[in-house]
């Protein structure tokens, strides 16, 4: 899936969280385009037509271009008559209905990547309670981004072609699949989850796993960190669990394999086809 796909999948899931948490009648936003200063409007929600899809907003244009420019929220009371934007997009807002307009960026590392929308067809005050909501709504497409980001660099560094002679392959191999397994059950788009965990299988290609062995994901995911040298903390911080759960994870899979110690449950791993 591509980086636009995904992003849109958590644009759309954003704006159903936002229109339900603030009782918004409608809700739309997309994706800024890669290499372009503009936003296209790929989401609709609760909307009566079609005539905000696909528009093309243009940076310091309208007042999603605004937010663009501005890197942050901004709103008006009435669209058509608003005299702090520009007036661009006039035709195809009047076409929705739409008079009162909230607008909110989405940063991902001081660039804004896409804008979320909030807006009613009466012209009065959004007020506090629905921009706080979009502000967090728009937090949490930037945190699905980022770790979508995070998860294609892991996947074009595991599947880059190894230099010939290169010390460091198989170490750098353990450290992808531990990146991996760690951001998986981060990724709420399932068509990425599930490459993920597919080039996780990749980078363990070996012997098959022992038959009678079975780790749960959770248990495998602490012994791939172990093996790429994590502490309990170490493990707990890249996981986003405790390090008391660390730990029951891995007594529980020391205890499959047969292991004394940390450093043998992973040998034990290794050797069953369930770690590089």
């Amino acid at each position: 899936m591509t980086v636009e796909a995904s992003g849109t999948v958590e644009i759309r899931r954003a704006l159903v969280r936002l229109r339900r948490t603030t009782g918004l009648p409608v809700a739309f936003g997309g994706l800024v385009e890669s290499g372009r200063p503009q936003m296209r409007i790929s989401e609709l929600s609760g909307t009566a037509t079609t005539s905000l899809l696909s528009l093309a907003v243009t940076a310091g244009n309208g007042l999603g271009g605004k937010t663009v420019a501005l890197a942050r929220p901004c709103a008006v009371v009435d669209y058509s008559r608003s005299r702090q934007i520009s007036h661009e997009y006039d035709a195809a807002v009047a076409a929705e209905g739409l008079r009162s307009v909230l607008a909110v960026p989405v940063v991902v590392r001081r660039r804004v990547r896409g804008v979320l929308y909030g807006a009613l067809r009466d012209a009065r005050p959004l007020g506090d309670r629905t921009l706080t909501a979009a502000v967090d709504a728009a937090r949490d497409v930037e945190q699905a981004l980022v770790v979508g980001d995070e998860a294609r660099d892991v996947l074009v560094a595991a599947r880059a072609e190894p230099a010939p002679g290169d010390a460091l392959t198989r170490e750098q191999v353990r450290e992808a699949h531990a990146a991996l397994r760690a951001l998986a059950p981060r990724i709420g788009d399932p068509a990425l989850r599930a490459e993920l965990l597919d080039a996780c299988a990749l980078l363990t290609a070996g012997p098959a796993p022992a038959k009678g062995i079975v780790l749960a994901p959770r248990e495998l995911d602490v012994l791939a960190c172990v093996a790429a040298g994590a502490t309990n903390a170490g493990a707990a911080d890249r996981l986003g669990v405790r390090a008391e759960t660390v730990k029951a994870y891995l007594r529980s899979a020391m205890r499959k394999l047969g292991a004394g110690t940390r450093g043998e449950a992973v040998v034990a791993a290794r050797r069953a086809g369930l770690l590089p």
